[in-house]
């Protein structure tokens, strides 16, 4: 018997930023970069809020993210997302995006995150907004520390390969699954499901929602943290949350071990 799943990206369809470039404060106050990389990164994310990010601007954070986290240790990292987590995420989260979650959850569905931002940052906000599974880019490790080579790159087709390995692994039926997202540089992702929607979408991915007949939505109403966790915990409790997430996320993991061994290449 097929099921079905709704898959979110995360950065201005649940959070109203880049999750990613939202942790430069504190990798910078934990010794992990310079006040440099700090303005850096809140140019980005500037850049990121008002106007989007095409595919060559994602190829270059892709290439900067790359080199800034190589020799990075990778516990350091997993401690400050966890000790800042609450703080950085808690403006950030679109309660349009958790009614949705909320929705999808008690109508039997799978709820998952896929995002290009590093998994150590994506699977801590996926368990504290109750989702299934949550996926992020994969940075390769050795001895504790990144090497900077990226395994997978959660990004365009990427995405879409990705759902495709998870839909076989857990008998999802794509035409019967939903996504969701804000760029044009998910249409792959958008495209592989029956019931894609656009979220806050960029002027490209609007044009092609337009002429496609797609849904579009906008998302404006942040919630605060503690009122969306009690919200979730009316739908899941919070074991079975942190229990769903580690199995999904051990499942990702099987399946992108052969996918990024079919795509690997120079990064």
């Amino acid at each position: 018997m097929t099921r079905s799943a709704a898959f979110f990206d995360l950065d201005k369809t649940i959070l109203a930023k880049s999750s990613s470039l939202a942790f430069a404060r504190p990798f910078y106050k934990g010794g992990l970069i310079g006040r440099a990389d700090v303005l850096k990164s809140a140019y980005a994310q500037f850049t990121y809020v008002t106007a989007g990010a095409d595919h060559d601007q994602l190829e270059t954070m892709r290439h900067y993210m790359s080199e800034l986290v190589k020799g990075w240790d990778v516990e350091t990292v997993r401690q400050i997302v966890a000790e800042t987590l609450d703080e950085i995420v808690d403006p950030m989260v679109y309660e349009e995006a958790v009614d949705l979650i909320e929705e999808h959850k008690e109508a039997g569905r799978d709820v998952i995150i896929i995002s290009s931002s590093g998994t150590e940052v994506v699977e801590p906000i996926g368990e504290r907004l109750g989702v299934d599974r949550a996926l992020g880019t994969q940075v390769a490790i050795v001895d504790g520390k990144y090497t900077g080579e990226i395994l997978f790159y959660a990004y365009g087709e990427g995405k879409a390969e990705a759902m495709r390995v998870l839909a076989e692994e857990n008998d999802y039926d794509l035409a019967d699954c939903y996504a969701y997202s804000d760029s044009m540089t998910d249409l792959p992702m958008l495209d592989v499901v029956g019931h894609p929607v656009c979220v806050n979408p960029d002027a490209a991915l609007r044009k092609v929602a337009v002429e496609r007949g797609w849904p579009i939505v906008d998302f404006a109403r942040p919630v605060a943290m503690p009122t969306m966790r009690q919200r979730i915990s009316a739908v899941n409790t919070a074991q079975h949350r942190r229990t769903a997430l580690r199995v999904g996320a051990a499942t990702v993991a099987l399946g992108l071990a052969w996918y990024a061994g079919r795509r690997r290449g120079p990064v």
